[in-house]
């Protein structure tokens, strides 16, 4: 196959937001149209009309563009294409291939009763197959049913889980129009994969018998088959099927809990598909090396454990202009404010302790509180005791400073506390609590530089 003509789909239903394994699946796809020099393409599967909506749509539309995989193409909406899906059904009637069933609902339903009873499987018994329309009964509109073999197998030769075979006694005559007219998911995914040249479907496996029955309208239609790639699901820690408890939320909600869009990315190709012992690399480096033979055939498991760590590196690695700005957003900080070079000035000593950008806010939050500063209880017993009249004492020595930063405040407490025959400690971390309200922050004296001589004696002040 020529690298051209890698054709790759991501098809949501816009039913909800885009959760993680949806944003999973896309970034395989992404990654393997990518790779062969192809196109990756965004289908709406937006037929379900009731359920569909238009926030689900932007919220899908958000979650890919914070990621960085958007289409290469505007994106295809299932329903505005319904005459298609339904010019098609036609054409498999008119070939002989489908036919027109006019088992009433009730009828059906007193079928798969006496199945049941039966202990026989349910499905559809065929039973208008060979039958003519003149026996059609009254105010009864018909649905088309797809004409499918009977005997013999259906055999999927599946690019992640190898040949997967289906007795085609177990696959019924899917219904292909309902009654209303309207087309099923099966038939409009096959008219739309064809249609939009998809060369490769990757998915999750839990599609893997619907590739079967696809495969029969395919081959009903003289039609090629894609070739099908299906993704074990992703599981719990624990093992257990991927719930809200174990991180199955939208993608929006890591953006919201303070992930990196490139450590959500690099975490999730890792789920699933390996390249040796890498654990952290590029999105380039993805591409070169991302291909369907090193995805699993077993789930994988979310451990957020290692997400965190994942982002913490990346946290690390990041621009601190762009960190602050991330900052300054969950501060509520307008984006011209005087304390935004506070934050950047401080960056780099925060961002080596914070492992999302929630805590890298919470870190930074004390460079813009209001004074006096509320303390937490390890500050505040840090300036009790004594520790008032050390503080004094370190003010007037930062007070008569000829220049403010930090190798020169350093060497004055360093001075200070030696004169004082205190250990560094009993001066710098009565410092921290008055200029942080913590008893964990960033070098003092890079907080000190970063709030500034008026400010860092303001806050020594309502200690002392």
């Amino acid at each position: 196959m020529a690298r051209s003509d890698v054709v790759t789909r991501f098809a949501p239903s816009p039913t909800g937001y885009l959760h993680i394994g949806g944003a999973r699946t896309a970034l395989f796809n992404w990654l393997f149209a990518r790779h062969h020099g192809g196109r990756f393409l965004l289908r709406v599967e937006d037929t379900d009309r009731e359920r569909s909506s238009q926030a689900a749509i932007d919220a899908i539309f958000d979650g890919l563009s914070w990621l960085g995989l958007q289409g290469d193409e505007e994106p295809v909406f299932q329903f505005a294409r319904a005459d298609r899906h339904a010019e098609v059904a036609q054409m498999l009637l008119d070939s002989g291939n489908a036919y027109r069933c006019y088992a009433s609902p009730e009828e059906l339903t007193a079928m798969r009763e006496a199945q049941r009873a039966a202990g026989q499987p349910v499905r559809y018994d065929g039973r208008w197959r060979d039958r003519d329309a003149s026996d059609a009964p009254a105010g009864v509109p018909p649905v088309i049913r797809l004409r499918a073999p009977q005997t013999g197998e259906t055999v999927i030769a599946d690019a992640v889980q190898g040949d997967v075979t289906f007795g085609n006694d177990q696959l019924d005559d899917l219904i292909l129009l309902r009654a209303d007219g309207t087309p099923t998911y099966m038939l409009s995914v096959v008219v739309d994969d064809h249609d939009m040249n998809v060369s490769h479907v990757i998915r999750g496996d839990d599609h893997l018998v619907n590739a079967a029955r696809q495969s029969l309208i395919y081959q009903a239609l003289g039609w090629d088959v894609p070739v099908f790639a299906h993704i074990p699901l992703i599981h719990g820690a624990d093992g257990a099927k991927l719930s809200n408890r174990h991180g199955a939320l939208g993608v929006d909600a890591y953006r919201e809990m303070g992930y990196l869009p490139e450590a959500v990315l690099n975490y999730l190709v890792r789920l699933g598909w390996s390249h040796g012992d890498d654990e952290i690399f590029s999105m380039a480096q993805a591409i070169e090396w991302f291909g369907l033979d090193a995805v699993g055939r077993g789930p994988s498991r979310f451990d957020f454990a290692k997400l965190e760590n994942l982002n913490g590196h990346y946290l690390r690695e990041a621009d601190n202009d762009r960190l602050t700005a991330l900052v300054a957003e969950r501060l509520g900080l307008a984006a011209d404010s005087d304390a935004l070079p506070r934050i950047l000035g401080l960056m780099d000593g925060l961002k080596e302790r914070a492992k999302t950008v929630v805590e890298l806010a919470d870190s930074a939050a004390f460079l813009v509180a209001s004074r006096p500063l509320e303390m937490n209880a390890k500050a505040a017993k840090l300036v009790g005791g004594d520790a008032p009249q050390v503080l004094a004492g370190v003010r007037d020595v930062l007070a008569a400073l000829p220049k403010w930063d930090a190798a020169t405040t350093e060497a004055s407490i360093k001075t200070f506390a030696e004169t004082r025959e205190l250990k560094l400690g009993k001066v710098a971390q009565p410092l921290r609590a008055a200029l942080t309200g913590s008893n964990m922050s960033p070098g003092i004296f890079d907080v000190l530089v970063a709030l500034g001589r008026e400010e860092s004696l303001a806050r020594i002040d309502d200690c002392v």
